[in-house]
């Protein structure tokens, strides 16, 4: 395989942008299907890309999925991820392992919150991108204020490429700026492409917007900036490779516009993929190397070096566990053994297969640059395979924490069983969802990032493992912190027959500083000098605050934001060990808790809404209502934008709320945030509650 002609990219976009739309056209563009399905289309069949039958009707994509097209002499393999920010795990592990993407936002309502979540992503996995501008077609459309939007909301350099011929309904292609060229798509599909000159009408705007282009190329390039300044003609050939090393290296953005529902501009987006985005052989991997302290190793994409490949996404599929597999070096080949480096187990690999949505086709080997899918290899999400010549791990991806629960139980003792293969399952797939047994009240605790996220999972295991389950209280993920210093010096001292227990220990309990946390949670300070506690039992005293960690003073919820300094104790020579010490670490934590002005904090959710101008009003009013703080609003084309800070424990049931305060007409995105402390009234009702629970 020549790996200057192969491209792994990904399409991601807020909810609704036209995504799913958009593969469909891609697909059936390079032969890969031969009739259009729509997301919500009146055949019920539903695109292709959307295979799951909860994803076709609720006209969302759930789970990322992908397939592999050709595009003249290119080959590309396409991951479909997921809008919906409760599937964000999703557009992670699809990001992870792409080399490129196409951003996808609609032309009315141009940057909306999911479309900066999806930018951050990108950003973090330094993945070069082009925009798509969709839904031409629709009132109000405007691709040059979207442009303006990627500007000033996401600080791209993001510049047209193409002009859009006609908006609204009149929308009926695009002209390429580099060549001034006009682009009609003719046909049921727009599958003929028809190429004319400019419209005369056009012209001007044309020059314009192709003066911008040049200029902007002119920072990339002196002989283009030299001349644009003398206002000499630059070629579509002179453009070609700086739009290309500029997109490559994060500093531009080129923008393609059209409506992919109407089926126009998707021929010409796919020529800018080949164009524009990296090879795999043009992006640097990086491994760990576990034989070397976790020394970062550069990959190659070649395929005669030691394999190294990730299991970026599990599947429970018809025919057993198929582990989408991106291969960054060597060569995966059909019968031969692999090595999981995180369970240093050795696999047979009995079949290799290529997918196509919930197809697949059967192939013998893949080399570096690939994404594949290996079939009956047991092992979880995120897990590194070599070919045991190396043992290299990739990065491990990032994965939020939980910020919602719910207790489950079966319907019907008969489920027990599929209920727990249901959950193996869904966590294996999802390391966002989270299960747990809670001991005290024996039942089983679902987590994860939003009511959305834990509904589909219940509603999957109805459907695919005919389990009923009873839901119980949503139950939101609270912490405990601490306000102030506070010193401690606690002795723990039991005396029984034989040798006793003697351990003392002294120090300061204090808020670790905001601005220096970062993600820490917890820090341990060893301040002992002269061996006041012989070196032996610190590690006791660390692993005594840290078990404290998990249950607070208050409401038993996890503690955040502590530093632990150890500064004296004593030690007996006899009586004191490792257990003395961690009982009377233990201990000192919940003393020197609760005289350091604890607090409960609660998971404050970015809520954006977006409605009809005409119910801002309502729709402000139903966020002040829930403890919200607004941050911003704005109104475009008659559609009101509110974004806000609102308490999780707020948002239950908000959907129904909003509902019926706009008609119907208005919607919700909402992701997790910050920690913040509660009101005092609320913390007491909390506190009341835990307490009258405890008592049951």
């Amino acid at each position: 395989m020549d790996l200057e002609k192969v491209r792994n990219i990904g399409i991601s976009a807020h909810i609704d942008s036209g995504k799913t739309t958009l593969t469909e056209r891609i697909l059936f563009y390079t032969g890969r299907i031969h009739k259009i399905e729509e997301v919500k289309g009146k055949s019920g069949v539903g695109a292709t890309m959307d295979s799951m039958e909860l994803e076709r009707e609720r006209g969302i994509t759930i789970q990322s999925a992908a397939t592999a097209v050709k595009w003249g002499e290119y080959d590309v393999n396409i991951i479909d991820t997921p809008g919906h920010v409760d599937f964000t795990v999703e557009v992670e592990r699809a990001l992870s392992v792409l080399d490129g993407a196409i951003l996808v936002l609609c032309s009315v309502s141009g940057v909306q919150s999911q479309s900066i979540t999806v930018d951050r992503q990108m950003r973090r996995y330094n993945v070069p991108r082009l925009a798509f501008i969709n839904k031409m077609d629709r009132a109000g459309a405007d691709a040059v204020n979207v442009t303006r939007q990627l500007r000033e909301k996401l600080h791209h350099n993001a510049v047209l490429v193409v002009y859009p011929i006609g908006a609204e309904d009149q929308h009926q292609g695009v002209v390429d700026l580099r060549t001034r060229k006009a682009y009609y798509f003719d046909g049921d599909n727009g599958e003929h492409i028809r190429v004319e000159d400019c419209p005369e009408e056009l012209k001007e705007d044309v020059e314009e917007y192709r003066s911008k282009l040049v200029e902007a190329l002119g920072d990339f390039d002196d002989d283009i900036m030299e001349k644009f300044l003398n206002e000499e003609e630059v070629s579509a050939e002179e453009m070609e490779p700086v739009i290309r090393k500029a997109t490559l290296s994060l500093d531009l953005t080129p923008v393609f516009c059209g409506s992919a529902y109407k089926n126009k501009g998707v021929q010409v987006l796919l020529d800018a993929v080949m164009a524009y985005l990296p090879n795999p052989a043009e992006i640097s991997n990086e491994a760990f190397d576990l034989d070397n302290d976790e020394e970062k190793i550069a990959l190659e994409s070649v395929p005669d070096k030691p394999l190294v490949c990730l299991a970026f996404k599990l599947e429970d599929g018809k025919y057993g566990q198929l582990t989408y597999t991106r291969i960054y070096q060597g060569t995966l080949r059909k019968g031969e053994f692999i090595y999981n480096q995180k369970t240093n187990k050795k696999h047979k690999l009995g079949r290799l297969v290529r997918m196509h949505s919930d197809k697949m086709e059967d192939i013998d080997s893949a080399s570096a640059g690939d994404i594949v899918c290996m079939f009956g290899i047991d092992c979880s999400s995120g897990d590194t395979f070599t070919d045991g010549n190396v043992r290299y791990s990739m990065q491990s991806m990032h994965v939020p924490d939980p910020v919602i629960s719910y207790s489950l139980t079966p319907k019907d003792k008969g489920g027990q069983t599929n209920f727990s293969k249901a959950l193996n399952r869904f966590s294996k797939e999802d390391p966002t969802f989270r299960v747990r047994r809670d001991e005290e009240s024996g039942e089983t605790i679902i987590s994860g990032m939003g009511e959305l996220h834990l509904e589909v999972y219940i509603e999957r295991m109805r459907r695919e493992y005919k389990v009923d389950t009873i839901v119980g209280e949503p139950q939101v993920a609270y912490r405990e912190t601490i306000q102030m210093p506070t010193a401690y010096n606690y002795t723990h001292k039991k005396q029984t027959g034989g040798s006793g227990q003697y351990a003392r220990l002294a120090g300061e309990m204090r808020p670790i500083d905001k601005e220096s946390e970062g993600d820490q949670h917890y820090r341990f300070l060893n301040k002992i000098t002269g061996g006041s506690i012989p070196r032996e039992y610190i590690p006791s005293c660390d692993k005594g605050f840290q078990d404290s960690m998990t249950k607070g003073v208050l409401i038993e919820a996890p503690v955040v934001g502590v530093e632990m300094e150890v500064n004296d104790g004593s030690a007996h020579a006899v009586d004191s060990s490792d257990m003395a010490f961690q009982i009377a670490a233990r201990a000192a934590f919940k003393e020197a808790m609760r005289k350091a002005k604890p607090v409960i904090m609660e998971p404050i959710m970015k809520v954006q809404v977006e409605g009809p101008e005409e119910f801002q009003g309502g729709m402000q009013t139903t966020l002040i209502r829930r403890r919200g703080t607004i941050v911003g609003s704005e109104s475009h084309h008659g559609t009101t934008v509110i974004d806000a800070h609102v308490p999780l424990s707020e948002m239950f049931g908000y959907s129904t709320e909003l509902r019926s305060a706009t008609q119907g007409k208005a919607e919700f995105t909402m992701e997790f945030a910050h920690y913040d402390k509660v009101p005092a009234s609320v913390q007491e009702d909390l506190i009341k509650k835990h307490e009258e629970s405890k008592k049951k």
